[in-house]
């Protein structure tokens, strides 16, 4: 099932190399992906996946390579995209001396975007988006489950209707229950939204369960890409080790 109208804006990474000194993160890595598909990162810890995702909101500058989101070149050195793109933080991010409702109008509120009134209703349609009521607006982070603040950190990137969403780990913490229900969420927005959704992840589960493609990263390396069906099927020594705890 695809977005039927997409709001989404495609990405293309070419050749891209990130080091640290002698080690290298990212090697080669070129992938496109599309306006409004639901894209996921795989592959284990240390593979360079966060250090991808930086680079997509430009916090990373690579040594070779680039990436174009919408046809223009991302870059640390960019102020400003024309472009509307939001990420979900794997901590979530949120500020606990804030409400919920505070915390996800902050931005519109920061930057006088919307007169008060219409940044109510905003915050309050976003919160409906992922399941929460104008009650849970009221309270403060620390009251709430770890799923509850995975849904408020999703629901304060949506207040900018972003045309490309990046989640750095979302399930992570969570026990299998809830992640279910928030890989369930992320396929939600991304059918009802049409933005183009990039999950960064180690989780076997949320990845073959949400994706349109994947593309397994491992040692700075793109071993496959493609859909979870062909990625499972892969015969790289490296994948099916990944995988062997949970496809036999």
């Amino acid at each position: 099932m695809t977005a039927p109208v997409s709001n989404g804006i495609p990405v293309s990474v070419r050749k891209l190399r990130k080091s640290y000194g002698s080690h290298v993160v990212l090697e080669s890595l070129s992938l496109e992906i599309a306006a409004g598909e639901l894209f996921v990162m795989m592959g284990p810890s240390g593979s360079g996946k966060s250090v991808f995702l930086r680079h997509l909101i430009g916090l990373e500058e690579p040594d070779s390579g680039e990436i174009e989101v919408a046809g223009q070149r991302v870059s640390s050195e960019v102020v400003e995209s024309p472009h509307r793109l939001a990420m979900v933080f794997q901590t979530g991010g949120l500020l606990n001396s804030l409400t919920v409702e505070e915390n996800v109008g902050l931005y519109l509120r920061e930057h006088r975007l919307k007169p008060p009134a219409e940044i109510t209703r905003v915050v309050a349609e976003k919160l409906s988006l992922v399941q929460l009521g104008v009650e849970d607006g009221a309270k403060y982070p620390a009251e709430l489950s770890g799923g509850m603040r995975k849904r408020v950190a999703i629901a304060r990137a949506l207040v900018v209707e972003p045309q490309l969403i990046l989640y750095d780990e979302p399930t992570s913490e969570l026990d299998p229950l809830v992640a279910l229900t928030i890989g369930r969420e992320i396929v939600n927005l991304n059918r009802r939204m049409g933005a183009t959704t990039v999950v960064v992840t180690h989780d076997r589960d949320l990845a073959f369960g949400i994706a349109d493609r994947i593309a397994f990263l491992a040692e700075g390396r793109l071993l496959a890409l493609g859909t979870p069906a062909e990625v499972r099927q892969s015969s790289e020594p490296l994948i099916q080790r990944f995988l062997a705890a949970e496809f036999k």
